[in-house]
């Protein structure tokens, strides 16, 4: 059975499970291998298959899987570190690998937990809708699940399916007897259509974030979640790491711009134009930005148990250093950043989509801002 068979990043030559610095070693090298397909992949608006056979075949998207179904259970801390390196290769991609990851930290499903050791699985959570947007203000589905003999049958489309065709499991959001829950659906079920919808748009074109119809797709029991309507823990997972893509695309600028800057070689100035006080200083603004955006990125998620605030301040964070630092690199390419002779133009339209990620701007700082107040108010 492919679950019995040891994958090269769960169990290192020694038998013993795979450490932090294996795991960040490992985004490393994948990163660097998904940057030599990203431009590609931007231009053509597909997500390369090579890169989530990568992820699976590695065992990348097990990382943080208990021990308890073999998995090496790393921490939130080095799934972060981890998706920053392997966000500077394809900000795309590391989208893709963060919905898993934050599939399971988050809940932990032992069919789940279990297909992602195997090295066969990519999940998804889908629960945004054509009528309502993202659910994170509200969860009233249009998509419903009915019950019928001896299973569940599901009518309904999503939209933001990032993974698109390369999805084996989706965890669907759907209301039962107008209550909202969560189910389980493979995608090799009958009555399930990808519609190709993401073309072209302005960040992340490499996501394969498609539309999907779901017309009478019959589930087992089984499939059913709990309902969503009850008390739930507050889960960094998913904020954490959506933050990484972005901060990933503002890191992988901040390389590239100082790549440029060693090799421009102007004919009126005779030596690289790093030697130039200007420049210094401009990438200096860049990088003592992403330092602190890093760091308290990083802090954050090395509490074992943040405080909403501090996970929404450092996301909301790590988007705005990531806009600001990718804008700043374009500028100081000057014409040669618009251009595609260079990736920065690339890495300024990444960044864009971190607003779109929930938590938004406006509910972060409501978020930090409520955090701050009782905090003060308990001293």
């Amino acid at each position: 059975k492919a679950a019995d068979q040891p994958i090269v990043f769960l169990r290192n030559e020694s038998g013993k499970k795979m450490q932090h610095g294996e795991a960040i070693a490992l985004a490393r090298a994948l990163g660097e291998q998904f940057a030599t397909r990203a431009e590609a992949a931007d231009r053509s608006s597909t997500l390369p298959t090579a890169d989530v056979q990568a992820l699976k075949g590695s065992g990348y998207l097990a990382m943080n899987v208990p021990k308890e179904y073999r998995g090496p259970n790393l921490s939130l801390r080095t799934c972060v570190e981890a998706q920053l390196e392997l966000a500077k290769g394809s900000a795309s991609t590391a989208v893709v690998s963060a919905m898993q990851l934050q599939v399971m930290g988050g809940a932990r499903l032992t069919r789940l937990c279990k297909e992602a050791v195997s090295g066969t699985m990519l999940v998804n959570s889908l629960a945004s809708e054509p009528e309502i947007g993202s659910p994170s203000r509200g969860r009233i589905f249009a998509t419903t699940v009915e019950r019928s003999a001896d299973s569940f049958v599901l009518n309904g489309r999503k939209t933001w399916s990032t993974g698109g065709t390369h999805l084996t499991h989706m965890i669907v959001g759907a209301m039962l007897e107008d209550e909202p829950t969560n189910v389980l659906v493979e995608s090799h079920r009958e009555g399930i259509e990808v519609l190709e919808t993401w073309d072209d748009a302005l960040s992340l074109r490499a996501t394969d974030n498609h539309d999907v119809f779901f017309r009478d797709v019959c589930v087992p029991v089984d499939n059913l979640a709990a309902r969503a309507d009850a008390p739930q823990r507050f889960q960094p997972w998913a904020p954490m790491l959506f933050s990484t893509p972005y901060l990933g695309a503002g890191l992988a600028a901040r390389d590239a711009v100082i790549r440029y800057a060693l090799e421009r070689v102007p004919k009126a100035l005779g030596k690289s134009i790093s030697t130039l006080p200007k420049i210094q200083r401009q990438i200096g603004e860049v990088d003592v930005q992403l330092m602190a955006a890093r760091a308290l990125l990083l802090e954050v998620a090395d509490d074992e148990d943040p405080p909403p605030a501090h996970v929404a301040a450092a996301k909301q964070y790590a988007v705005e250093v990531a806009n600001s630092a990718t804008e700043q690199c374009v500028r100081i390419a000057g014409a040669a950043g618009l251009s595609r002779c260079l990736p920065l133009e690339r890495f300024f339209r990444d960044a864009r989509a971190g607003h779109m990620h929930p938590p938004n701007s406006d509910t972060a700082y409501e978020t930090v801002g409520k955090g701050a107040i009782k905090l003060f108010s308990d001293r």
